[in-house]
């Protein structure tokens, strides 16, 4: 999963030759999890069609500010647009158009939305060699980055002149490469570590039974998704499920046990900033596993059951810097018991999971969570999928480490 993936993306689109390499970069884009719409310069579409962005982006191609086309005209809003993006991005961004933006002009939608945006402007500037080293080119460059616009660097190599220098715009891979690369270093938790356990584990009885639970780990990868894409480095400590991660910032370690999972935990606490443990840890387990499997006879199976180590109570021991976050499920006097596993495992946060509240739990994907805080004070949150479950949990610390 790429730190682009879920990302509103305005693309903006002026008129240059280079506009042709819009369409490669609405795949891209799109390929990396964004949801891309597209604004052009009415003069921009003399080099690519409205018609193919707009099958590639699949929202309508917006050029001017009402669509005379339709019987009832209807206004194109700049004010949403840029209210919208998550990210402005304007490729090939020609020298036309990086003057207007810098002396503030207004005279097309691109620009009015540039103007209405509230959200990151990048600009990919595109033009002959000549132009590009324009002194009145430089100092609309220096302008715009003055006032928060990033530039993505033009690149060497042949123009449409025939001449070969600087001034072509960057390959629509290392567009969305220097986007990527810059949401991360910009993201909250960049240079931090998290640390998240997942999952059920299985205690073993014999080769072929365990003892268990019906976690399915969603709400711990979840949480280690919205982790990453706020630009954590995350350790997922995950007992058996069927989920996998892809996202490069994910170091995911597979385990089956209580006591592997402890034993995982205590080599990567210490370089943890943040440890989640959202794992359904069996309390106890077999004192001995038989080597071979049981054979079942008329007489009852005893099984002798010993504590399973408790890892978030491990944690609380040795926390230092590490903001540490439970999660509790219960059935009953939820709030009591959550509020005295805060307490008694010297946590910051616990989340907690009630069974009584349909659609949350196990098995599911929504989930209905109650935030308790170190002052005990408890704050509901709705019934939602667990991704966003996920992003307010995350959204919540962030609030926490920074109060």
């Amino acid at each position: 999963m790429s730190i682009l993936s879920g990302k509103r993306v305005l693309l903006g689109i002026s008129a240059g030759i280079a506009a042709y390499k819009s369409v490669a970069l609405v795949r891209l884009l799109i390929k990396h999890g964004a949801d891309v719409r597209v604004v052009m310069t009415p003069a921009s579409k003399e080099f690519v069609t409205p018609l193919t962005l707009s099958t590639l982006s699949k929202h309508p191609v917006l050029s001017e500010f009402s669509n005379t086309e339709q019987e009832n005209p209807v206004w194109n809003n700049h004010v949403d647009l840029g209210l919208w993006a998550d990210l402005f991005l304007i490729a090939p961004a020609t020298a036309n158009t990086l003057s207007k933006m810098s002396s503030g002009q207004c005279d097309n939608l691109l620009l009015a939305t540039y103007l209405s945006a509230k959200c990151p402007t990048y600009v990919a500037p595109a033009m002959d060699l000549d132009m590009y080293q324009h002194l009145s080119t430089t100092a609309n460059l220096e302008k715009l980055s003055s006032n928060g616009v990033t530039i993505i660097p033009a690149e060497e190599g042949e123009l449409a002149s025939g001449l070969v220098g600087y001034g072509r715009m960057a390959e629509p891979e290392h567009i969305v490469s220097y986007l990527s690369d810059h949401l991360l270093h910009n993201a909250p938790w960049y240079g931090k570590t998290v640390m998240i356990t997942a999952g059920p584990t299985h205690e073993p009885i014999d080769p072929v039974r365990y003892i268990g639970n019906h976690s399915t780990g969603t709400m711990g990868y979840r949480l280690a998704e919205v982790a990453a894409q706020l630009g954590a480095e995350v350790i997922l400590i995950s007992g058996p499920t069927h989920l996998i991660s892809d996202h490069p910032n994910i170091r995911t370690h597979r385990v089956i046990t209580a006591d592997d999972m402890m034993e995982v935990v205590k080599k990567n606490f210490q370089k943890a900033d943040i440890a989640i443990c959202s794992a359904a840890v069996a309390d106890y387990k077999p004192v001995a596993a038989s080597d071979i499997k049981l054979k079942k006879s008329d007489k009852p199976l005893e099984l002798i059951l010993v504590k399973n180590p408790d890892i978030l109570a491990w944690c609380g021991e040795q926390k230092k810097k590490q903001y540490l976050i439970g999660f509790a499920l219960e059935t009953h006097n939820a709030l009591t018991y959550a509020k005295a596993k805060l307490q008694n495992k010297n946590c910051d946060l616990i989340v907690l999971n009630s069974l009584r509240d349909t659609g949350a739990g196990f098995g599911t994907t929504t989930n209905q969570v109650t935030l308790i805080d170190k002052q005990l004070s408890a704050f509901p949150l709705e019934l939602k999928d667990k991704s966003i479950v996920a992003q307010e949990i995350c959204e919540f610390i962030l609030k926490q480490k920074h109060d």
